[in-house]
């Protein structure tokens, strides 16, 4: 099971461009607001639709983030609960995020 990440640790990964999936799990106006470059799929809308579409990626890393960390918890359980085992939920969200990097 894939530990959580931190803003310092994805930020690395970003800046590195490693090789993972990043989901954005936010509303449409949170996302457009700000975002780090995730693909946006809503909790509470597209997201049992986008764990679909990731079918065959089941051990591929996945980022998954929102707010505060809250939402993406629950998305990082369903993924597991789908089969997904290398999932891995932003600590804090953006609101740690956008505290650590100023954004």
């Amino acid at each position: 099971m894939a530990q959580d990440i931190t803003a310092q640790e994805l930020k690395i990964k970003l800046d590195n461009r490693e090789d993972f999936i990043l989901i954005d799990v936010r509303e449409i106006f949170e996302h457009t607001e700000f975002n780090i470059g995730g693909e946006l799929a809503p909790l509470q809308t597209s997201f049992p639709y986008k764990i679909e579409t990731l079918k065959g990626s089941e051990d591929k890393e996945i980022v998954v983030y929102c707010r505060s960390g809250n939402r993406s918890g629950v998305a990082k359980a369903m993924l597991q609960n789908a089969g997904f085992s290398n999932v891995r939920n932003l600590i804090g969200g953006m609101i740690h995020w956008r505290t650590e990097f100023n954004s």
